[in-house]
């Protein structure tokens, strides 16, 4: 082992050692660091302040902070290194994670199981004894790859580059196998089986899988299905060895967290039409019942994640994640209570609508009064208020198109599900107000984690493996329609709908 120099940071006190030369992007995004674009100097998000030690700046920080910054001691974390000593300033943040608590029917069996929802960003683990369906134990945590971009298709980038795939393949196994190894001691016997469920780039990266055919049009791969392991094949020490099964995919961009959607939302069995619509970077839209399932995704671009946006962060302390009009004004809310550092997808999405309200913000999405001030220091700006645009239109246009191949129109489904932790926190008015999702309020459902709900039931032996082929995926790339439809739903609505 190499000489170690110590790391503290401040507001929380926190110090640890790492060895010297250590990049520093390797160790502090679980302390507060965000890095949006992957660590490749586009964003300056992963500013940090340097209060104590030596950490002289780098020619690519050099062009990309200005003289002033540079004196007053921020750095790149994405560029620097710990090659001494160090008190950094970090931004604090605490990130919710959507666990599942919900009731569910299941068919008693024996020992015990973990079901794992493998998120872009946060991972969650669940502890069941399978006799009598308890949760026995719940760990949460980050997705260990986000220092490597915040998206997906930012993820893919770095995985084509040398040795990139093999990193982010030995990082989530690493990560998901800490939040097994921290609910062993929750286990009063051996665990018997882990189902995990994810999106088809987390199915890749996880099951080691090569992600390059998911990088270029038309973005589809062979190899989508069922991966059962052991746990020793993925570096874990788990006592009895367990079976691993990491769920099919439904299409290019559709996993099995969606497929795990469906077991949740009992679509396959509904005698109504209903939908499921996870929003993110990547929007999955499924509509269907017990005659047909047709799912389709959309590359709607990580404005709903706070990504692209100037000012723009997670769901986490400091963000402004509801934004309201009263008595003419904006008010708002930020998680943790803190002052505002930053706005996350729902607070967009509230700020948008408000704009419109107000005659702030055009029909067409022009700013009428220049930047929109939603709380000091965090405003929007021309480019913000587009970011949002194209997502809701890749969306909207994504909505529209799925519905026509079922030969339905909105007023025809009788529930949409909201899954995930966006769609458990947007305002459902001004998701309608901006022209995100066209259906009543009533027929909107937040449902919650329904990846992870869907990967017990799939533990407690629920039937899958018939959905990946009566599901019908439609790529909307390859849609003459979906461009037409798509400029068309660029435009927000004239007036908020009746509802």
């Amino acid at each position: 082992m190499g000489e170690r120099v110590r790391i503290e940071l401040q507001p929380s006190g926190t110090a640890f050692e790492v060895e010297r030369g250590t990049p520093l992007k390797e160790v502090l995004f679980a302390y507060g660091v965000e890095f949006p674009c992957g660590g490749r100097g586009r964003c300056r998000r992963c500013r940090v302040k340097v209060l104590a030690g030596q950490a002289p700046p780098t020619a690519a920080e050099q062009r990309l902070l200005s003289s002033e910054e540079l004196a007053r001691g921020w750095r790149l974390a994405c560029h620097a290194a710990a090659d001494a000593d160090l008190r950094l300033e970090v931004a604090q943040w605490g990130a919710p994670v959507l666990a599942d608590e919900s009731a569910f029917e299941f068919v008693p069996g024996e020992g015990l199981g973990m079901a794992v929802d493998l998120g872009t960003t946060t991972l969650v683990a669940q502890l069941l004894d399978l006799a009598t369906g308890r949760v026995l134990g719940v760990r949460t945590g980050l997705n260990p790859q986000a220092g490597y971009g915040a998206d997906i298709m930012s993820r893919i980038e770095f995985a084509l580059s040398a040795a990139g795939q093999s990193k982010l393949e030995r990082l989530i196994r690493a990560g998901v196998g800490r939040l097994v190894q921290d609910l062993l001691p929750a286990a009063p016997a051996a665990i018997r089986k882990v189902v995990v469920v994810g999106n088809t780039v987390m199915h890749h990266f996880f099951c080691g899988l090569d992600v390059e055919p998911l990088s270029h049009v038309p973005f589809e791969t062979p190899e989508n299905g069922l991966k059962t392991f052991r746990a020793a094949e993925l570096g874990w020490d788990v006592p009895g060895d367990p079976v691993v099964e990491f769920l099919p995919c439904l299409g290019s961009f559709v996993g099995s967290d969606i497929l795990a959607g469906l077991l949740a939302t009992r679509m396959p069995e509904s005698g109504d039409l209903i939908g499921l619509i996870d929003l993110g970077t990547n929007g999955e839209i499924v509509f269907g019942n017990r005659h047909r399932i047709v799912c389709a995704s959309t590359a709607a671009g990580p404005a709903f994640e706070g990504g692209r946006v100037s000012m723009g962060m997670q769901a986490a302390t400091g963000a402004i994640s509801e934004v309201s009009v009263e008595e003419g004004q904006l008010r708002c809310r930020v998680l943790g209570g803190v002052q505002p550092r930053g706005i996350c997808g729902s607070g967009l999405v509230d700020a948008v609508a408000a704009g419109l309200e107000l005659g702030l913000i055009t029909t067409t999405g022009r700013l009428s009064h220049g930047p929109l001030a939603v709380c000091p220091p965090v405003v929007l700006t021309q480019a913000d208020v587009r970011e949002l645009q194209l997502a809701k239109a890749a969306t909207a246009a994504g909505i529209r198109i799925v519905l026509d191949r079922l030969g339905a129109a909105p007023g025809d489904v009788h529930r949409l599900y909201l899954a995930g932790a966006f769609g458990n926190y947007i305002n459902r008015a001004s998701a309608r107000r901006i022209g995100l999702i066209d259906f009543p309020e009533e027929k909107v459902e937040p449902a919650g984690n329904t990846a992870l709900l869907g990967a017990k039931l799939a533990l407690f032996g629920k039937p899958f493996g018939h959905l990946p082929g009566r599901v019908e995926h439609i790529s909307l790339a390859a849609d003459p329609r979906f461009q037409e439809t798509y400029v068309e739903e660029m435009s927000f609505p004239a007036a908020a709908p009746l509802t």
